[in-house]
């Protein structure tokens, strides 16, 4: 079998296209996703925060949160959607917070206009950050879309699932936070 070299050269020129123009990372078997039971990390370098002023990890203490890696023309990310959806206006005055991370595989996807037509269209009300330079997904050292991160009312991720499905799964360890969450304290 001969493998001509123009075609291999060609291959390595799109790829690197790709890369350079989208913000994609390449996969890399030595960034792991963030581990369970570690501190979640910070949302960082976030251009836009859409449905919410912005927010970060330790406002959100004390509340369990479900952190959803997400882009608008991903169709796995659209399937899952609506059981993204689902959760956040189940359990949203439980003390369940989904934030919606969007970031961008195509360079089309980086326009805010286009995501807050797609939040219009898929009538998303959670809050979204827009995460055009990858650094929020970078500091959870994500890989996929879509992907879920749950954090406890501590801080720490307690559970991740990557891609379509496990939704009873998902929802069972959000309802189990939930009832392991210590209720707030009156003020005096």
């Amino acid at each position: 079998m001969r493998i001509d070299l123009r075609a291999v050269l060609v291959a390595i020129a799109i790829g690197a296209a790709y890369f350079a123009t989208t913000g994609a990372r390449a996969y890399s078997p030595f960034s792991a996703p963030a581990a369970s039971g570690s501190a979640a990390p910070e949302f960082t370098g976030i251009g836009q925060w859409l449905n919410s002023p912005p927010l970060t990890m330790s406002s959100l203490r004390g509340k369990v949160v479900l952190v959803d890696f997400w882009t608008y023309s991903c169709i796995n990310c659209i399937n899952t959607l609506p059981y993204v959806k689902q959760l956040h206006e189940k359990h949203k005055d439980q003390g369940l917070v989904v934030v919606g991370v969007h970031t961008p595989e195509y360079p089309f996807e980086k326009s805010t206009a286009n995501v807050q037509a797609a939040l219009k269209r898929f009538d998303i009300r959670y809050p979204v950050a827009q995460d055009n330079s990858y650094a929020t997904w970078t500091a959870f050292h994500n890989q996929y879309w879509p992907a879920q991160y749950l954090i406890d009312a501590d801080g720490r991720i307690v559970y991740q699932h990557f891609g379509e499905g496990r939704y009873a799964e998902t929802e069972a360890a959000i309802q189990k936070l939930l009832a392991e969450r210590k209720p707030a304290q009156p003020t005096r």
